[in-house]
């Protein structure tokens, strides 16, 4: 045991110790003894599935809203709620399966909820994120009560894997007002859950098929997630935990681990307006001296996995031959130095990140890689909200975040073409590339999967050579769960999903 991992065993030991007579200070006031508790480390910013854009919103708008379209373990589009025929290349007719629950008010969910839905969000007056990833569309119809039609302006053999938008209620879709107050709107869903109430530091939310409760607790600090699901004050934590942590945990009687490898895309943003992080001189630099297989082997224990693109290798549109940029001290300060700076004047560079400990605890080896070379970066945290809100609006020079749940190639479209910018898309670093958006037009026109993935391997070489991003790797998903909790299951993008099957033991 190494001597970070002994501190944090003992601090543990004294915290529970201290801890155990007083766990009613820190338990949660819901007088549920059946409820589920799950600990997260930062709450869903909008429920609204039209604007959510950040990874708990998605993950947890899962569990409200009942998709069309849903994935099978190969990123392929299988049914939801409803099938689908492509009648012609340019028309597909979807039929909701009658097994479909209704919303949470009893109203059964129709072909007008599936219209208004998707029309509000093609809407470019509804501000909606998700518009240019659906600019395919040319209309959405209503044929019958259980069925729908969607014309497109161009063929597009993947196009029932864009239809990932939670199905609202048409009286709240059709609503052309931008989503001021995103919780107002949320409380009938169509999906597996109801949510019950949604406070500031908690979210509470119940399975429909049984009244089971789960209740999404916001403990912000790792330290104390940890203490709360030893005392048992939380059923339930995923991901977000250090090497030191995650190993202690694995050590604690009466608490299950769970891991599975991740693709989930970690990297480091720039702002390419900026005048130093918008010369790509500097950013290839910088992708030369960040030493990712230390930090991999030593900061994550080996819970990572080296990544260069979005998409990993084995999703069927990813790219396993691109070249990496090599950890490589000195090319990287023979480019500062061609630049003009050094030891005597170091370039200076602010980095974003959360106040998530092991994200600051992340960004404090980059720091010091990075001033092994002559780049004095100032770290600044700030909690989740400001910083996610920073990011958005393009109020930053260089930040780390971590791309959750992708399914789909359309994510190229979605973050790197020219007119993807918030808050219409995720185009946050300002990227141009009149190459990029010929390719993702071409790539939308092909006949084939076989087609669409040589362009989006042209796109993801581009890309990676004009360097928006720095790629760095794809985290492991970890969970832990007391002893009780049964049916809780990993999956690779990290969704809460089988949260639908989970039950507390009946020995409870």
């Amino acid at each position: 045991m190494n001597d970070l991992l002994r501190n944090f065993t003992a601090f543990i030991f004294v915290a529970v110790f201290l801890l155990g007579g007083c766990s009613a200070q820190l338990a949660g006031s819901d007088d549920d003894s059946q409820a589920i508790r799950y600990g997260i480390a930062s709450m869903p910013q909008n429920l609204d599935p039209r604007f959510a854009t950040d990874a708990s919103s998605e993950r947890i708008n899962q569990l409200l809203y009942a998709r069309l379209v849903n994935f099978n373990e190969a990123l392929l589009p299988v049914p939801g709620i409803a099938d689908w025929q492509q009648t012609d290349d340019f028309n597909y007719i979807f039929r909701l399966k009658p097994e479909r629950l209704p919303f949470t008010n009893g109203v059964p969910v129709t072909a007008n909820d599936v219209v208004a839905t998707y029309r509000f969000v093609l809407d470019r007056k509804s501000l909606s994120p998700h518009r240019q990833s659906l600019s395919m569309i040319e209309s959405v119809q209503r044929v019958d009560d259980e069925t729908i039609k969607f014309s497109l302006k161009q063929p597009d053999p993947l196009f029932p894997a864009y239809l990932q938008l939670g199905i609202m209620p048409a009286s709240t879709a059709s609503d052309k007002k931008p989503d001021e107050k995103p919780d107002e709107n949320v409380r009938h869903g169509s999906g597996e859950f109801e949510l019950i109430s949604k406070k500031q530091n908690r979210l509470t939310i119940q399975r429909r098929s049984d009244k089971q409760i789960v209740i999404f607790d916001l403990v912000k600090d790792p330290t104390v997630r940890v203490l709360k699901l030893i005392n048992g004050e939380i059923d339930l934590l995923q991901n977000d935990l250090s090497p030191e942590m995650v190993a202690y945990l694995r050590q604690t009687e009466g608490i299950r681990s769970l891991q599975r490898r991740g693709h989930n895309f970690s990297y480091i943003g720039f702002n390419l307006n900026d005048r130093y992080t918008g010369d790509k001189r500097i950013r290839k630099a910088l992708a030369h001296a960040i030493n990712r297989a230390e930090i991999i082997q030593y900061v994550f224990q080996g819970a990572a996995s080296r990544a260069e693109s979005v998409l990993p290798d084995s999703h069927w549109a990813g790219h396993d031959q691109l070249q990496a940029y090599p950890f490589n001290p000195d090319k990287a300060r023979k480019i500062l130095s061609d630049l003009g700076y050094g030891p005597e004047n170091p370039l200076q560079l602010t980095y974003k990140t959360s106040t998530d400990p092991f994200r600051i605890k992340l960004a404090t080896v980059i720091q010091h890689q990075l001033k092994a070379v002559g780049i004095e970066m100032v770290i600044k945290s700030y909690d989740w909200g400001t910083f996610f809100g920073d990011i958005k609006a393009g109020n930053f020079q260089m930040y780390s975040l971590s791309w959750v749940g992708i399914n789909t190639p359309d994510i190229f479209n979605y973050v790197f073409h020219s007119e993807s910018l918030p808050p219409e898309g995720a185009n946050r670093g300002r990227y141009e590339s009149s190459q990029v958006d010929s390719l993702l037009a071409t790539a939308k026109k092909s006949s084939s999967l076989e087609q669409q993935k040589s362009y989006y391997r042209q796109i993801q070489e581009i890309v990676h050579s004009d360097l928006p991003y720095i790629p760095l790797w794809y985290e492991d998903q970890i969970a832990f769960t007391a002893e009780d909790i049964q049916g809780y299951r990993l999956s690779a993008n990290g969704n809460y999903l089988s949260l639908n099957d989970i039950q507390r033991s009946k020995s409870h």
